[in-house]
C-alpha cells in the first residue's frame, strides 16, 4: 500500500541532495589545488633523483673511459651499454622517463668533445622548489623552468 506524502514533503530529499552534491562539491574545489601542488612536488622530487641518476652515469662512463683519453657518453644508449671495454658495461640499467612528459625523452646538455655532459627535463612549468639543494645543484634556485635544471657532470679539471 502506497502512503500518500504530505503536500510539503515532496522534493525535500531530492532538494537535500541537491545541497550534499553542492556541498561535497565545494569541498572537493578547495582540495583539488593541493593535491595539484603535492602532486608537483612529487614529481620535482622524482626529476632531483632522476636527473642525479644520470649525472652519476655520465661520470662513471668519463671517468670509465679506456686509456687516458676521457670522452662523454654520444647517446643515452651508451649509458646502457658501454662497449668500449672488453667487457660490456651498464652505467644506467634504463633510460627513465621525464616525470612531467611521461616520456623517455631529455635535453642533451653537449660537451666539448661531441658527447653531452648532462641532461634536462624538456618541461616549461616553473618550479616550486627555490632552497634547500645540494651544493652542486644550488644553481637550481634561481631556475624559471625546469628545463633549466641541468644535471650536468664536469671533471675536476675542468671545473
Amino acid at each position: 500500500m502506497v502512503v500518500p506524502m504530505a503536500r510539503g514533503e515532496r522534493g525535500s530529499v531530492y532538494l537535500g541532495l541537491i545541497f550534499l552534491v553542492a556541498i561535497l562539491g565545494t569541498g572537493l574545489a578547495a582540495v583539488g589545488p593541493l593535491v595539484q601542488v603535492s602532486m608537483q612536488r612529487e614529481r620535482e622530487a622524482d626529476l632531483l633523483s632522476i636527473g642525479d641518476e644520470f649525472r652519476r652515469a655520465i661520470l662513471t662512463y668519463y671517468e670509465s673511459s679506456p686509456g687516458g683519453n676521457k670522452r662523454y657518453p654520444r647517446t643515452l644508449e651508451d649509458l646502457l651499454e658501454d662497449r668500449r671495454h672488453p667487457v660490456m658495461r651498464r652505467h644506467l640499467r634504463r633510460i627513465h622517463r621525464d616525470p612531467w612528459s611521461g616520456e623517455p625523452r631529455w635535453g642533451l646538455v653537449e660537451a666539448e668533445d661531441g658527447g653531452f655532459k648532462g641532461v634536462y627535463s624538456l618541461a616549461e612549468l616553473t618550479p616550486l622548489k627555490h632552497a634547500g639543494f645540494p651544493s652542486r645543484y644550488e644553481a637550481f634556485a634561481q631556475a624559471s623552468r625546469y628545463s633549466d635544471w641541468r644535471f650536468e657532470y664536469a671533471p675536476p679539471s675542468l671545473r
